[in-house]
């Protein structure tokens, strides 16, 4: 019986992943746990394991294929795969190298495919006429995020759309379909509707065409198309602006006491904790304990609930050169700033040599971005969905400052918290940022808990 290959879960709020290479070829044997295929996401590269031993019978989803949770990646069937090297040693004796046959399907998948298209017939016309509403077969497919949230805006259940995608999934053209009642074939007036439906939201959601450059300029100029990887990071961050109420306010901090904490201590915290002190531990602590005084920065919405999280996972911005990627330093408010540190770097070096896991990047509440170390001063940061928060720190410089009346020359940072103000008000926000400047300015009491 054969064993179908699905895209896994790949996190939260990520729904979509593009295939990136195949580590056998059809028609190969392969191990239980073995890697078989890389799927790249906005956040990581995730290999995805053989669910059992036997033979890769079909693949279904080819390099740069863009997939869904839960879609089928291909199957393995039973068998030892292609011909072993002893066999193709015989071949080569009697003069001629003949290629593995390919594996025989499977008879359970044959009688599948036999049955299909009898499960995907179209209704007739004049019953899709007479009745706009159809009853769909069951399938164990979920339908497309896209048809999920076309089928919510449409107020359809999915036993009312008919799916034509792989195994009876409902795509989005299939609720577009339902809505003028047409039958799946989309031939005649239903899919000329069905077609006028997607033209308006594709035009809808097309950005506006490029104007070509003049040809002195075109010359000059170098196109180079998009990694899907890129187009998904875009698409996201584009989203998050779409959705959440988002808005940015600022505040500065004196890093002038957290600097000579540092400085007096570095050497002594690395010999004993074998990891640098830098200010992000000081940051991860300092907004644990802001997050506590403002609860509603730690939340997010669900529906037309808010949903407070009493717990306080703080994502932390790595840069690799695939881009920006989010791991995630779990209870951080329960670790010791050593803890927090380790972590941290234990992160950033797997970071760079690409080893970070789905499990490392799920479940923040919170993320706190560092600019400053490419020397940026001031920002507004987008928000990593669906968390309503996010900190921004930026590069410390010398400015004067006024001090017990006298303009004196201190290292101060700018701060930015991009908020999502359908949850947090102004109030909030700046609370939240003045309660994280009183604590990096006085990093003892911090420390100390008080």
């Amino acid at each position: 019986m054969a064993t179908e290959i699905r895209v896994p879960t790949l996190g939260e709020s990520v729904v979509e992943a593009t295939v990136g290479q195949w580590f056998k070829s059809a028609g190969e044997a392969v191990k239980a746990d073995e890697p078989l295929v890389e799927l790249e996401t906005d956040k990581v590269t995730v290999e995805v394991p053989a669910p059992s031993a036997g033979v890769l019978s079909e693949i279904a989803a080819n390099p740069g294929d863009t997939v869904e949770v839960g879609a089928v990646l291909g199957s393995i069937g039973e068998g030892e795969g292609a011909a072993p090297a002893e066999t193709k040693s015989e071949s080569k004796g009697n003069g001629k190298d003949q290629p593995a046959p390919a594996p025989e399907p499977a008879p359970e998948k044959a009688a599948k495919q036999e049955e299909a298209p009898l499960k995907r017939e179209p209704a007739p016309r004049e019953e899709a006429a007479n009745s706009n509403v159809q009853q769909a077969p069951a399938t164990d497919m979920p339908p497309s995020p896209a048809a999920r949230k076309a089928m919510a805006e449409a107020g359809l259940q999915p036993n009312e759309v008919q799916g034509t995608g792989r195994r009876g999934q409902v795509l989005k053209e299939d609720v577009a379909r339902a809505k003028v009642g047409g039958a799946p074939s989309g031939n005649g007036a239903g899919g000329d509707a069905v077609a006028e439906i997607l033209a308006r939201e594709r035009t809808k959601e097309a950005p506006p065409p490029r104007q070509p450059s003049p040809l002195d300029d075109a010359e000059r100029e170098e196109r180079v198309p998009m990694t899907r990887l890129r187009q998904t990071i875009a698409k996201r961050l584009k989203s998050a602006q779409d959705t959440a109420a988002m808005l940015t306010t600022f505040n500065d901090v004196d890093m002038g006491e957290v600097m000579a904490l540092r400085s007096e201590y570095k050497d002594a915290f690395q010999k004993k904790y074998g990891v640098k002190l830098g200010f992000m531990g000081f940051f991860v602590k300092a907004c644990c304990h802001a997050l506590k005084e403002v609860p509603e920065v730690n939340a997010e919405i669900d529906g037309t609930d808010i949903v407070y999280k009493n717990y306080y996972h703080i994502g932390v911005a790595v840069g690799t050169d695939k881009g920006l990627v989010v791991p995630v330093v779990r209870d951080a408010d329960q670790l010791s700033l050593a803890d927090v540190e380790k972590t941290i770097g234990a992160f950033g070096k797997r970071a760079r040599e690409g080893k970070l896991s789905m499990e490392d990047m799920q479940g923040g509440t919170f993320t706190i971005s560092n600019g400053g170390v490419y020397g940026s001063m001031l920002s507004t940061p987008i928000l990593n969905a669906p968390q309503s928060g996010i900190l921004g720190m930026h590069r410390i410089e010398q400015r004067p400052v006024v001090r017990d009346g006298d303009i004196v020359a201190r290292p101060m940072m700018y701060l930015a918290l991009s908020y999502d103000h359908r949850v947090v008000d102004g109030q909030g926000a700046v609370t939240f940022l003045v309660k994280v400047k009183e604590a990096i300015e006085n990093p003892a009491r911090l420390l100390l808990g008080l």
